[in-house]
């Protein structure tokens, strides 16, 4: 070992050179002899770094510092080598919070938040850093900032390079072949690329799809010398220089919503007018919106768009992408839903898009024409009536290849009329065939129906419908036979009143001649219903049948009403017992002639019907008959209710005039008697004209009928004695009375003092 000379090694020789005396280790020679010497001050990087040098008495050691640690087998130590080393906090017990990291220093540690993370206020406080709002990714890429870090990603038409990681453009139109199709040009540009479309084809403004060839030809009217409303042709203009537009790269192109919206309003302008009123204008009508929503559909922008006026409401669904769409989706308006795939939507051509849409129509009425077609194919099934009674939809897809689908459509229809299947009417699922101009049932199936909606299977694509076919109800010969009978006896029991009441003197007055009227209208009416009831065959014979029917049953009605009214007068106004015959005329024919007017003028289709000559139920129109009928059976009622209260008044006061009191009470059960069988007949004749209408209601409709007659002859000649005694002269035979008061007998004996007397003029009391 060499030999290192000391300051105190020294500071020895020269003692001992001196002669001095010698001290031991760790002390040194003072006047004041050996004293201890610090080894610390003498030396002071004794112990080396990382350590602290403690003096003692004669002597020294060392202590690590705090964060280090010695690597001697015990903790003091005198060697200066170093043997103090760093003590690692962070792989001790756990030091920091759970979101920092702990870093160890030389002597120390620090917690720090982690790679990416920056120190926000507190100690224990850290918030992300977003790295991407510096350029750290480079051109056509993408920076994402995650929790702590972020990512790069390559911008769309680029890639990253396997040797520099810089994003380079791709070419798509070298990368997939055929990629524009045979009509157009493929032209590669930076990140992107476009098909530039031979003329005559375009890809509806998605310069990124197929081209598909364009026929504009299709949205010129179909005859020109067929007469086309100014509407269509305006509208048929307006696509046709859109079509025209997409051919021509450089056309002026309209937004496909701008569009959109310019052709419902032109089709609501058309609906509102009412110029559909053949089929030829409607197949063209509906081409034209077939038409027209294939070349809009693809032009817009939105995945869907809604859009509703006041006869029109549509919806359209639109895809696009490299791949074609899949799954199920439904498309709805405020009547129908359409439910179909976007596999069958796109086909087996996707040109880079896909659409649907549903368009419903609020106020379309199919002219007659096009049911009678249906009739004529459907001769053998017999005189079949066809209605609508859903909205008239029109469903489009993009797939040009729609006449044979392989998967089914699905269309759930509302019914406008909420009625269920019965015997005498049928639901079916037809489509507008523009070939024929004709509903037709071809390739679709009703699923199921209720009262309220129709479910329909169909494999092509048009515009649908649900068809409401209205079988007729054949008459049973029993019904037959009981309605010629009945009404042919009614007939004759009515033509004897009409007689009785005209020429029969002793029986002459107001009363006689109300009943005299109500049989002349019964009879009628019986009349016309017998003949010409069923004159369906032509309709001004019909309608005029039904107009005759509604006047003399009213007029019936409203001399019934005079009856009450007289009986009334008779019992409560006892000083005023007659009625003026212009009055009575006023109120029985004039009334009637009023109402069969007004309803004339209203609603003049309301007279006659396919199945009877009769009033028709649209529109409600029957209660311009059935309104006046319960008017007059509850005024009636009324005056009736208080008669017989005031008989009974009557007849319990001390000196009553019997036989005046029994003869109104005579004529009081006659009027009651008929108005509860001619009133009771009309509440059975509100179901006979009415397709539910049930075979019970038929029969007993048709034999209340029959007895109105037989009833008016009975109660009104029959049971009244002045009429039998009438008879009997007539006839030569003597009739024998017994010696009794009669129920409908007057005595012309009894007391006349009362106020019940009658005038000798109108020879009322004999009535």
């Amino acid at each position: 070992m060499e030999l290192k000379w000391t300051p105190l090694l020294f500071c020895g020789l020269f003692l001992f050179s001196s002669g001095a005396t010698d001290c031991k280790i760790g002390y040194k020679h003072t006047i004041n002899g050996c004293t201890d010497e610090n080894e610390c001050e003498v030396t002071p990087n004794i112990c080396g770094s990382h350590s602290k040098c403690i003096n003692t008495n004669g002597s020294y050691h060392c202590n690590c510092n705090e964060g280090f640690q010695t690597t001697a087998s015990t903790p003091n130590f005198t060697a200066t080598d170093g043997q103090c080393v760093d003590i690692n906090e962070c792989t001790q017990k756990t030091r920091c919070a759970d979101h920092l990291v702990c870093v160890n220093h030389i002597g120390n540690y620090t917690c720090e938040c982690p790679s990416g993370y920056r120190r926000l206020g507190g100690p224990s406080e850290c918030e992300d850093v977003n790295e991407c709002e510096s350029s750290v990714c480079g051109a056509h890429s993408t920076c994402i900032n995650t929790s702590g870090s972020f990512s790069c990603s390559c911008s769309s038409g680029f890639y990253k390079h396997e040797k520099n990681s810089t994003c380079t453009d791709i070419d798509e139109c070298a990368d997939v072949a055929d990629r524009c199709g045979s009509h157009a040009i493929c032209n590669n540009t930076q990140g992107s690329y476009s098909c530039i479309c031979h003329r005559g084809y375009s890809n509806y403004g998605n310069n990124q799809s197929k081209c598909i060839e364009m026929n504009c030809e299709q949205f010129k009217p179909e005859n020109e010398t067929h007469h086309t409303p100014e509407k269509l042709r305006s509208l048929l203009s307006l696509l046709m220089n859109s079509c025209e537009s997409l051919n021509d790269p450089d056309g002026d192109r309209r937004l496909g919503e701008v569009l959109l919206e310019n052709l419902f309003t032109s089709a609501d302008e058309l609906l509102s007018e009412g110029n559909l009123v053949d089929s030829e204008t409607l197949s063209q009508f509906l081409g034209a919106m077939e038409n027209s929503m294939r070349l809009i559909g693809p032009q817009l922008k939105e995945p869907v768009t809604r859009l509703e006026t006041h006869n029109t409401h549509a919806e359209v669904a639109v895809r696009r992408g490299e791949a074609p769409p899949t799954g199920s989706f439904i498309l709805s308006t405020d009547s129908t839903h359409f439910n179909t795939s976007w596999e069958t939507a796109a086909g087996k051509s996707y040109p880079g898009f896909a659409f649907a849409a549903l368009v419903s129509y609020k106020d379309l009425n199919t002219s007659r024409d096009s049911f009678n077609k249906i009739s004529q194919i459907s001769q053998e099934e017999g005189n079949i009536i066809y209605q609508l009674n859903s909205r008239v939809v029109t469903a489009i897809i993009s797939n040009p290849e729609t006449k044979h689908l392989s998967d089914p459509v699905t269309l759930v229809f509302k019914h406008v009329q909420e009625r269920a299947e019965t015997k005498g009417m049928k639901y079916s699922c037809v489509y507008w065939n523009e070939a024929q101009g004709a509903w037709s049932g071809r390739g679709c199936v009703r699923a199921w129906s209720n009262s309220t909606h129709t479910v329909c299977s169909c494999s092509h694509l048009s515009s649908f419908a649900v068809l409401m076919a209205l079988y007729p109800i054949k008459d049973t010969f029993a019904l037959v036979l009981i309605t010629r009978v009945g009404l042919v006896l009614s007939l004759i029991c009515l033509l004897l009143c009409i007689l009785t009441f005209r020429f029969c003197r002793s029986i002459q007055g107001t009363r006689n001649s109300i009943h005299l009227h109500l049989s002349l209208c019964l009879f009628i009416a019986d009349l016309v219903f017998l003949c010409g009831i069923s004159s369906t065959y032509n309709k001004g014979v019909c309608t005029f049948v039904a107009g005759l029917l509604h006047f003399f049953f009213l007029a019936a009605f409203c001399w019934m009403l005079l009856e009450g009214v007289q009986l009334y007068r008779m019992v409560v106004l006892v000083f005023q017992t007659t009625l003026k015959h212009l009055y009575m005329y006023a109120v029985g024919y004039g009334a009637p002639l009023t109402i069969v007017i007004i309803s004339t003028i209203a609603y003049p289709q309301g007279y006659g019907t396919d199945r009877h000559c009769w009033l028709s139920l649209e529109g409600n129109f029957i209660w311009s008959f059935f309104a006046p009928v319960c008017i007059i059976i509850i005024i009636n009622s009324f005056f009736f209710i208080i008669t017989v209260w005031k008989l009974a008044e009557k007849f319990s006061s001390l000196n009553p005039d019997l036989s005046k009191l029994r003869m109104i009470r005579g004529f009081t059960v006659t009027a009651v008697a008929q108005l509860c069988v001619l009133g009771g007949m009309w509440v059975f004749g509100c179901f006979l004209f009415q397709e539910e209408g049930t075979q019970v209601m038929l029969y007993l409709f048709t034999i209340l009928s029959s007895l109105q007659g037989v009833l008016m002859f009975v109660l009104h000649c029959l049971l009244s004695k002045t009429v039998r005694e009438e008879y009997c002269k007539l006839s030569g035979i003597v009739c024998i009375q017994k010696e009794r008061y009669s129920e409908f007998s007057t005595n012309q004996s009894s007391n006349t003092q009362h106020p019940l007397r009658s005038d000798q003029s109108t020879r009322e009391s004999k009535i």
